[in-house]
């Protein structure tokens, strides 16, 4: 239908590879923030308590306040603190299988509950130090408040949304106000300090502050879990890969580089038009939502070849982290997390089976894996 395709709701999905990337790293395409949303007087959805505190967040900023907060992160995610995570994910990573293996001794396990749910939420909780007692309370909140980042979100989706929001935000507030009495070399209490020389007024830094923990929470546990769980299903449809990946575990991070090409976490990434303008011979009007459609451009057959082909071999990039400001911030812990994962399933069970399809959530931008049932043949 072209690269760029009129939709419905006065949007456009723009699906080809090249055009997608340009979009992406390019900042003066911006994304959706609080300004926009209030421009959009007809559109309830824009206006909901949910979708307003999303806009607020380092995913809804744009320009020097978007450069602010992210500087403001430090060097999130790097070499040193990557190092330093890698012990404690491989850890979790051999715990988390001791239990699967136990589970599967008396049959059937769902990977999802098991597995790919909890070792995000136990990195990231180790990082910031959110209490283990709180890891399923935080994991919900954040399922449920993804839904305000929908592509069209149904009344029921925003409602939960918005509950999950303000849970996000009360439990976060208390938690940065908690660090503060508590200083000490963590993540957290290096982004406190920052923000005190950077905002003087105490309540706007722990606002800020609140929102930046929240949204790296959020970053982290939602697309990891549905990256492990890919991992597992799309190597089992593909059984002479996985034997090959068994003989060659060195090549784990190019299976994971497959999977977040074949299967994203994220389909969908959405910017505003800056200006009247036209993109591959489509007019887009100032103001119009463009949505980056990263699923369909990973499947550009001018970009790979033989795209619908799962293939652990292949060299060629993708854009399942997105591009420019707003790339993701986790890219590197999520690639640690299914790498680490990946070589512990390939060494410890060579016989484990997808025993039924996998079930999704009801979503198209953000992909959820309900349930994925495997079994040791």
């Amino acid at each position: 239908m072209g690269d760029v395709v009129p939709a419905p709701w006065d949007g456009f999905l723009v699906t080809g590879f090249d055009v997608s990337g340009q979009i992406l790293r390019n900042r003066s395409w911006p994304v959706p923030d609080s300004s926009w949303r209030a421009r959009q007087e007809e559109s309830v959805r824009w206006h909901t308590p949910a979708s307003m505190e999303m806009s607020k967040t380092l995913a809804g900023l744009n320009g020097p306040q978007h450069a602010r907060h992210r500087r403001s992160l430090g060097r999130v995610f790097d070499r040193g603190v990557i190092d330093t995570l890698r012990p404690v994910v491989e850890q979790a990573v051999g715990e988390l299988l001791d239990m699967l293996g136990e589970r599967l001794h008396e049959g059937e396990a769902d990977f999802v509950a098991l597995v790919s749910e909890e070792l995000p939420v136990v990195t990231v909780g180790h990082w910031l130090g959110i209490p283990a007692a709180d890891h399923a309370l935080v994991r919900q909140f954040t399922h449920d408040q993804v839904y305000a980042q929908e592509l069209l979100p149904t009344k029921s989706q925003l409602a939960l949304s918005e509950a999950a929001s303000a849970g996000l935000r009360d439990y976060f507030t208390a938690f940065v106000r908690d660090r503060r009495r508590n200083l000490s070399d963590d993540a957290l209490s290096g982004w406190i300090r920052t923000w005190d020389e950077l905002e003087p007024d105490r309540e706007a830094a722990d606002d800020a502050l609140q929102r930046l923990t929240m949204f790296v929470t959020i970053a982290a546990l939602e697309t990891a879990a549905t990256l492990l769980s890919a991992v597992v299903w799309l190597l089992d449809a593909n059984p002479e890969q996985r034997e090959w990946l068994r003989a060659h575990p060195e090549k784990a991070g190019d299976a994971v580089e497959e999977v977040l090409r074949y299967d994203p976490a994220i389909h969908v990434s959405s910017r505003t038009a800056p200006e009247d303008t036209e993109l591959c011979g489509v007019r887009i009007p100032k103001d119009s939502l463009v949505h980056v459609m990263i699923g369909a451009a990973n499947h550009d057959p001018r970009r790979h070849q033989d795209p619908e082909t799962f293939d652990v071999r292949r060299k060629t990039g993708h854009l399942a982290f997105g591009g420019g400001p707003h790339y993701c911030l986790g890219a590197a812990l999520a690639r640690l997390e299914a790498t680490t994962l990946l070589r512990g399933l390939l060494r410890r069970f060579p016989t484990l089976r997808v025993s039924s399809p996998p079930s999704f959530f009801p979503r198209v931008a953000f992909r959820r894996m309900a349930e994925l049932n495997v079994v040791t043949a």
